[in-house]
């Protein structure tokens, strides 16, 4: 790079190097908090304490044992596991070595798992003992993946094709003293692959400083608002896109950390909220659902939970009414795997701070303001911007530090000529910068030529009392190609006729937009990630018409 003035090379600064790598987090935890606790919940119930400086050497421990297991500077390592204490020290004990670290979605079907893999040359893979059965149905498609460590025991012995045996005989004999960093802020940290809702999942390769840069800026107050006061709850699953960043931010503020593993009832997740004193926590809806129906029919609050951030799919309004009736402030998020995952948050900015509350919810139910390192907007079918008026409907592109620019293995880049990643969403933006999704671009319903938002019928709908959860499709229609039907979840002692909710909607959104049929399910199907399954449902909807 050259000055453009005069073609001199530009005056560097003086500035020590420090590369922006993951360990210093954990490495900063142990020195500056290092008594302050993570609390991991056993799939028993049973409660783990340790701290930051403990966290630390069980991390050195896992280099180490990698080391001599032959694990090196970009080497996958796979993590099959629930949040939990040994989970977050792997991801450390990885990435310190310049190994990468990728979470497998137990979640996910087998053969997805064997794809991903596959795919992404694991060597060895850290799981939970409760996963065993996967790993016996998993190990014999996959002959690169060497040996299995178990975070936890199994249950009951299973055999499998690879040595296998407890993270403890694997860390024994070394004594934790190894040089973490010492490479490249832009090498490989983390892989983590899509969902693959439009074909086989992609694998999402972050780098050091990505996540550094992504734990950085989620901590400020327009962001998550977190400090060392807090006492943190992270309910997103550490395979779901990076925890949301917060298995960094964490220990880069010393807040005390709770790790909940598989437990995600109401009653469970409550326990842990009263018990542990947490002020934070994040989650996606279904979650935080359970949650709220079982403190009604308990009649219990949620002691000193302050603020609650909800991502993964779109909060129903409802929600934001029932968890601000007990004190605690909701704030709307959105992301994807492919943006480390933030994108945008609904932090309230003035003018909107000094409207009447009723007045911000329209701004609250939005997904919010995308913080410093993203940058969006909206084009047209040809890739003419858009304007930010809130009226104006878009595909929505993003581009950022913490933004992929390629897939793991794919030759082709996925931005275009411009350097932007075109998310897949559907979108408005309005003058005061607060981003909402209108629908996915693969979910959006077309009727006669125009586009109707399933999100906006799903709010919309959530507002009545007996709905638990909503989701709206398109179907194939012979005059108008596409009509929305409505697919209910009714909340716990109550029972209803789908007319009731088509006069319900009647006042709150366009004529044209009153979904053709409705129809109720004890249970509407979520993907691997929590999100609603539209593809299940569409299949599940011809079923019901007769035509499947």
């Amino acid at each position: 790079m050259t000055n453009t003035q005069n073609g001199a090379p530009p005056m560097l600064g003086l500035m020590q190097e420090w590369p922006l790598t993951l360990d210093k987090f954990i490495e900063h935890a142990k020195r500056w908090h290092g008594k302050r606790e993570i609390i991991s919940r056993r799939a028993d119930g049973r409660i783990e304490r340790r701290n930051y400086m403990q966290v630390y050497d069980d991390a050195m421990h896992i280099s180490g044992a990698l080391l001599a297991a032959g694990i090196g500077t970009g080497d996958r390592v796979a993590t099959l596991a629930m949040n939990s204490v040994e989970h977050l020290a792997a991801w450390y004990g990885i990435s310190g070595i310049g190994a990468v670290y990728h979470t497998l979605n137990p979640r996910l079907f087998l053969d997805q798992l064997v794809y991903i893999v596959n795919h992404a040359d694991d060597r060895l893979i850290f799981a939970d003992g409760m996963f065993a059965p996967i790993l016996a149905g998993l190990l014999p498609r996959c002959p690169g993946v060497r040996r299995i460590v178990y975070l936890t025991p199994p249950a009951e012995p299973v055999i499998l094709p690879v040595p296998s045996g407890s993270l403890e005989d694997f860390v024994a004999g070394h004594d934790g003293t190894y040089a973490w960093g010492m490479f490249d802020e832009h090498s490989a940290a983390g892989l983590c692959y899509t969902s693959g809702t439009t074909g086989l999942p992609k694998g999402v390769l972050y780098s050091h400083r990505s996540n550094f840069l992504h734990a950085l800026i989620s901590i400020s107050p327009d962001v998550l608002n977190l400090s060392s006061a807090d006492t943190i709850l992270a309910i997103v699953p550490m395979f779901h896109a990076n925890a949301w960043g917060l298995a960094y931010a964490t220990p880069g503020i010393g807040a005390n950390l709770v790790l909940p593993g598989p437990r995600l009832d109401g009653a469970s997740v409550h326990e842990l909220i009263i018990k542990e004193k947490v002020t934070f926590a994040a989650g996606v809806p279904t979650v935080w659902l359970a949650l709220l129906d079982y403190l009604d029919a308990q009649g219990l609050d949620l002691g000193t939970l302050k603020r609650v951030i909800i991502g993964g799919s779109a909060m129903p309004e409802t929600m934001l009414h029932r968890f601000r009736d007990r004190g605690v402030e909701v704030t709307h998020a959105w992301g994807m795997t492919e943006m480390s995952p933030m994108g945008t948050v609904c932090a309230l900015t003035p003018p909107v701070t000094d409207m009447p509350f009723e007045e911000q919810i329209p701004y609250r139910m939005k997904q919010g303001r995308p913080p410093f390192t993203i940058d969006m907007r909206l084009v047209d079918e040809d890739g003419k911007v858009l304007p930010h008026d809130g009226q104006t409907v878009g595909h929505l592109q993003v581009r950022g530090p913490g933004v992929t620019k390629a897939y793991l293995g794919e030759a082709d880049h996925a931005l275009d000529a411009e350097g932007w990643f075109d998310t897949g969403d559907i979108a408005t933006i309005c003058p005061y910068g607060y981003m909402q999704i209108t629908d996915r671009a693969k979910d959006v319903i077309k009727s006669g030529g125009e586009w109707i938002s399933s999100l906006e019928i799903e709010s919309a709908v959530s507002m009545h009392p007996k709905v638990a959860l909503a989701a709206a499709i398109g179907v194939p229609h012979p005059k108008w190609a596409e009509r929305p039907v409505l697919f209910l979840t009714l909340r716990p002692g109550h029972e209803a006729e789908p007319e009731e909710f088509i006069e319900f909607l009647t006042t709150r959104i366009a004529k044209w937009w009153l979904p053709d049929a409705v129809y109720f399910l004890d249970e509407i199907p979520v993907g691997a990630t929590g999100k609603v399954d539209k593809k299940k449902l569409r299949v599940i909807c011809g079923e019901m018409a007769g035509v499947a």
